[in-house]
């Protein structure tokens, strides 16, 4: 009886990722709630709402620089436990692809591109793209981290020149209300 127990409780935690995974590849909305590193002000929310083959991403965010543009990424790490958020680590790019603008077909799958704000420090952007996922098969995002830079992502090797990292948000699974 002994043994038939322990092969139950091998098997039974042996199956327990692949329902876990499952379960979150029924995830279709994340979002990530930026917080500001030391000394910043940056704060907001980022949605991701997955549309068939492509991920809509709206981007709300305060305390920027009035007038400037600054660059928004997935990184690879949902840890924003550093004052600066270097935890976070660098861009999300499982397909090794260069840095670039959403314009290139070929980027990081984290390269969101820029946030324009207004006088008044608020941004909004609105952004569809097709090489990521909430959840699914293609470059997932859930568990990793948002992050706002102090300058603009101009494009350049290897991660746009964007400055240091002003805000840093956990994407997580967001509640849309749903009952289930």
């Amino acid at each position: 009886m002994g043994t038939s127990r322990s092969l139950f409780t091998i098997a039974f935690y042996l199956s327990l990722p692949a329902a876990l995974f499952a379960a979150d590849a029924q995830i279709k909305q994340a979002v990530a709630v930026l917080s500001p590193t030391q000394g910043n002000k940056a704060q907001g929310t980022v949605r991701f709402t997955e549309q068939g083959n492509s991920v809509k991403v709206v981007a709300h965010v305060e305390g920027l620089a009035p007038g400037q543009k600054h660059a928004i990424h997935v990184h690879e790490f949902g840890d924003c436990s550093s004052a600066d958020a270097n935890s976070a680590g660098s861009h999300y790019n499982p397909e090794k692809h260069e840095h670039g603008l959403p314009d290139k077909s070929q980027r990081h799958a984290g390269d969101l591109g820029n946030l324009q704000a207004d006088a008044s420090g608020k941004a909004h952007l609105e952004l569809t793209v097709n090489n990521i996922s909430i959840a699914g098969n293609k470059n997932p995002i859930l568990g990793r981290s948002v992050i706002v830079h102090a300058k603009p992502d101009d494009g350049g090797q290897p991660v746009g020149n964007a400055g240091a990292r002003i805000a840093c948000g956990t994407i997580g699974a967001a509640n849309t209300g749903e009952k289930k």
